[in-house]
């Protein structure tokens, strides 16, 4: 029996309603050891509203044969997808696949939320995301909107580097080493963090080639969100765009664990052979001895920065590589460490602006967490490798009061190994070893 979002083995008892493996519903013993570590129980107290009550309600349904109501889909509706549970589970219930399964199921009878449904439409027509990002963009210069933490603060109009990366490598007119998966949201509203990747590698001397449209986005909120025959539409597209064989390096940890449940999702063998060649960006620079190395090489340089490192629930949780952020920072960094556990942060993809009470209460704890680590500290960056946690935390008020700065491990890196100052001009310096696989 896999774990997570990586299936489980199929039981020989017929599936009820629901559709779930028979062994994987059977796995939970209902122990309890999963409640500290699941954030909607932590703010609600509710058993409805954790990962043991949430698979006795599909067992009530799927084996019992009793009728849904709306608690029951309340039930679902506010799980946030974290996975702290599996990691606490003695049993290795694979609550991953349950969920994910059962919101499939649910789907099937009742459609998500209009609001969501046309957010992830977007995503799935980069052209529209980018035009609909610049009239945010301007109506955010123009002090219409307010922080939320929804949006980043100034969704940046597209830089000419990232529209005109430049070449393939100029030398030899090869393919570039690696491919950078740049997805859909991030591309448009985080552009500083592919940056800050590219010019990392660069200055190792390491070839990149960004995704970009060929691929699209990941379709990791299209699973979340029950919808799998959208999932395996942006899996198909993926996987065609990126069947060379090269490494496929990815900076968000939501889009990271996506991609490498391809061969679950996709269940064919090229599927498989796809995800087996997708990294995190920390993982690969951690185990790159070019990249290492030149990380090594700054170790010693004065004005280091102090450092919060908050992990991704898709980084620690699904992935389990979130102590390369660590491995990758520390020569470079002094390391402050949060004492709740990994506890989810709420932001969830698209469950902030679903369930924002939840996604705020969860927040607050997390922050709790971020002022008790820092303490007396005056100058702090707060560092997660997912967009959405990096929004999520940013709507905080007493985390901009104190002036906490909040960004990606990679722009740390970037920044401490070439400056904020020269990082420009190493751009237009590598120019010719990055480009976009649709010539974009």
């Amino acid at each position: 029996m896999r774990s997570a979002l990586g299936g489980c083995v199929t039981s020989q008892m017929k599936p009820g309603p629901l559709g779930l493996d028979a062994d994987a519903l059977s796995s939970c013993v209902q122990c309890g050891l999963c409640l500290p570590h699941c954030p909607t129980y932590r703010v609600t107290g509710d058993e409805r509203r954790s990962p043991r009550g949430r698979i006795a309600l599909m067992r009530a349904v799927e084996r019992d044969g009793a009728a849904p109501d709306q608690d029951w889909y309340d039930a679902f509706d506010t799980c946030v997808g974290c996975l702290g549970c599996e990691t606490a589970c003695p049993s290795a219930v694979p609550y991953g696949y349950l969920i994910n399964a059962t919101r499939s199921a649910i789907t099937s009878e009742r459609r998500p939320p209009f609001k969501l449904l046309v957010g992830l439409r977007l995503l799935s027509w980069p052209r529209l995301l980018r035009w609909g990002s610049k009239a945010i963009a301007v109506v955010q210069r123009l002090g219409l909107l307010r922080r939320t933490g929804l949006l980043p603060d100034r969704i940046p109009f597209r830089s000419q580097r990232a529209k005109n990366p430049g070449s393939r490598n100029l030398r030899s007119g090869e393919p570039a080493e690696v491919v950078l998966f740049t997805g859909c949201v991030m591309d448009v509203w985080q552009p500083s963090v592919h940056a800050a990747v590219i010019d990392v590698l660069n200055a190792a001397g390491i070839a990149v080639e960004r995704s970009g449209d060929a691929a699209g986005c990941c379709g990791a909120l299209h699973e979340h969100a029950g919808l799998t025959d959208d999932a395996v539409s942006h899996a198909l597209r993926v996987t065609a765009a990126l069947s060379d064989g090269r490494p496929v390096l990815v900076d968000s940890a939501g889009c990271g664990a996506a991609l490498k449940h391809y061969g679950r999702l996709l269940g064919s063998k090229a599927a498989n052979e796809f995800s087996s060649r997708v990294y995190d960006i920390h993982e690969w620079c951690v185990d790159d001895s070019r990249v290492s190395s030149l990380v090594a090489s700054v170790e010693g340089r004065t004005g280091r920065p102090t450092v919060v490192v908050q992990d991704p629930c898709h980084l620690r949780h699904d992935q389990k590589c979130h102590d390369s952020v660590r491995d990758l920072l520390r020569p470079i960094a002094d390391l402050i460490e949060l004492d709740d556990e990994g506890l989810c942060c709420g932001a969830g993809g698209a469950y902030q602006l679903l369930q924002p009470d939840l996604a705020q209460a969860a927040r607050a704890r997390k922050v709790a967490s971020v002022h008790r680590a820092i303490r007396s500290e005056s100058s702090v960056t707060l560092v997660s490798a997912n967009p959405g946690c990096m929004l999520h935390l940013s709507g905080d008020s007493s985390l901009v009061a104190r002036g906490v700065a909040i960004r990606h491990p990679m722009e740390v890196v970037a920044d401490r190994l070439l400056g904020a100052g020269m990082r420009e001009n190493v751009g237009r310096v590598a120019s010719s070893l990055e480009v976009d696989l649709d010539g974009r």
